[in-house]
């Protein structure tokens, strides 16, 4: 694998960033970085502060072990990944964790509150990558090198996928752009509708000025724009109460028409060590992960090693780590296993064998799972014993060779944000929408003749409805950070008529309040930034 790592220890001088909490400390680590004063002095220079913004997404800082440029009693804990993967995850039928950490419960039970600190973690954590972005964006602006035309237009794009998760998790959100400066200042708080107007008008600015697709990954090119576009028209109607479908479909086709990407032949390929773009087209746009120059127990080494135990996801069985192993943290409901093999009784007309713990007779090759003590989870604390184990994400390449820059301890597994059997989803699931349900049938074939290896699995539009559309997609993407804001789309993360075991703080889980369909705004950022006027969103 020969991955060129963005991740470069480098930090903006004179940076603040746009949140207003006191326990952000951003400062440069090291007097020899590289500052804003001589970041014209040399492309290369832009290129290593680009690197910087790419890296705030998925580790902590620079320096030692990370060197956290946010100030937190776990730096690993509280990376932008991290806490939106636990955000989107065990808030949902596809995790829950069994650790006791402030804030954990909480998420599991949907019960939590402004003060939960995974909330905060990633409120700061965007507010940081927007605050980079824009004082690049500002110093590069009217450089003519055709280098930092593309650079800029990256980190522009990266700017709008962190304003994405903002409106998608907190709906209003401070707005600040490059034409702001950086210091001291309470930001204006644009509404939801206000930043997707912003992200939509910003990807339609940068989308000629972007490589071409495929050009140099793991780095933004035009097909991630296409994506993060796609993806916002998909959510529209939650974002804004007007339907997108026929743009989401316009931009999925953009993707199509490039010709870049493509289905791996192996599901898993896009989960191994060699999942980047070099070995696999399918990944569009990925934070990218090397055991040597990205350590940190952050992606895809997080949900690897969070997801083993000694017994049943042993680390050194199934995901190829060998060293600080066996977390006993994170596992499934046993309500998504029904998503995932169709029923927990059989498989069509097939029983499913007493010994088969690992579901090897299921026909569809998407199902990495184990049983483990008990399919039930007798609390939301419990161990990680009970519940369905997962080992999707593995540190291994996809033939079970270690990668060229193994790590017992740090996984080179890129984690995906967008892939190319998203583009046939958000396609099969716009055409659904505006009643073309017979065109959709092809996009969601194609997903399934790679799972099942054959025709066997092929459905026709009668089978096509709107639980089969939020099933496929929980087949596909789970442990990837969609599931709850596909639950939401679908009207099912709330008070739909689909519960999961310990939602809402009950056994057999109950129906819980729409208003969760949007988390808080972080308490101390309502009672700093006076823009706020002293409320959050309804509900809270």
């Amino acid at each position: 694998m020969n991955k060129r790592s963005l991740i470069i220890g480098v930090i903006l001088s004179a940076v603040m960033i746009t949140s207003c909490v006191k326990d952000l400390d951003v400062t440069p680590l090291d007097p020899d970085n590289i500052l804003a004063g001589n970041l014209s002095d040399d492309p290369v220079y832009m290129q290593q502060v680009l690197g910087k913004i790419y890296a705030s997404f998925i580790i902590a800082g620079q320096g030692a072990n990370g060197g956290a440029d946010i100030s937190a009693s776990d730096e690993n804990f509280f990376t932008t990944t991290r806490a939106l993967w636990n955000l989107q995850e065990i808030t949902t039928d596809e995790a829950i964790c069994a650790w006791g950490d402030v804030g954990i419960a909480d998420l599991n039970t949907q019960t939590w509150s402004p003060s939960n600190p995974f909330l905060t973690a990633l409120y700061q954590r965007l507010s940081l990558s927007i605050t980079y972005a824009n004082d690049f964006i500002n110093l590069t602006q009217d450089n003519t090198d055709p280098d930092v035309v593309v650079y800029n237009a990256e980190a522009r794009f990266l700017r709008a996928l962190a304003y994405y998760w903002a409106i998608d998790l907190f709906g209003q959100f401070p707005l600040t752009t490059e034409a702001d400066g950086v210091g001291k200042f309470f930001p204006e708080i644009g509404t939801r509708q206000e930043i997707f107007n912003y992200i939509e008008d910003e990807l339609l600015e940068i989308e000629d000025l972007l490589g071409e697709p495929g050009y140099s990954y793991p780095q933004a090119d035009k097909g991630a724009a296409w994506m993060l576009l796609a993806r916002l028209y998909l959510n529209a109607e939650v974002y804004t109460g007007e339907a997108r479908w026929e743009d989401c479909i316009t931009y999925c086709e953009k993707v199509e028409d490039s010709e870049a990407y493509a289905l791996a032949n192996d599901y898993r390929h896009n989960f191994s060590a060699d999942n980047d773009f070099n070995s696999n087209n399918e990944m569009i746009f990925a934070w990218e992960q090397d055991g040597i120059h990205t350590q940190g127990y952050v992606g895809t080494t997080f949900i690897i090693e969070s997801s083993s135990d000694a017994e049943y996801i042993r680390a050194e069985d199934y995901h190829g780590l060998t060293e600080n192993t066996n977390w006993n943290g994170n596992r499934a409901r046993k309500d998504f296993l029904d998503v995932l093999v169709d029923t927990i009784a059989t498989y069509g007309d097939v029983p499913i064998p007493a010994t088969d713990t690992i579901f090897a007779t299921n026909p569809d090759g998407r199902v990495f799972l184990r049983q483990k003590q008990s399919i039930d989870i007798p609390s939301a604390s419990s161990s990680g014993n009970f519940g369905i184990g997962v080992y999707k994400f593995t540190a291994r390449n996809h033939d079970g060779s270690l990668p060229a820059n193994y790590n017992p301890a740090y996984a080179c597994t890129d984690f995906p944000v967008f892939r190319y059997a998203e583009t046939l989803l958000m396609k099969a699931e716009a055409l659904y929408r505006l009643d073309r349900t017979a065109e959709a049938v092809p996009y969601i074939n194609m997903l399934r003749e790679r799972a099942y290896g054959n025709t066997s699995g092929n459905v026709t539009a009668a089978d096509i409805d709107d639980q089969f559309l939020l099933d496929e997609l929980g087949k596909e993407f789970y442990y990837e950070a969609h599931r709850r804001t596909d639950l939401v789309r679908f009207g099912q993360f709330t008070n739909g008529n689909y519960n999961w075991q310990w939602k809402g703080g009950t056994f057999e889980g109950t129906s819980t309040s729409s208003h969760l369909d949007l988390f808080p705004i972080p308490g101390d950022e309502v009672s700093s930034n006076p823009n706020y006027n002293g409320t959050n969103n309804p509900g809270y």
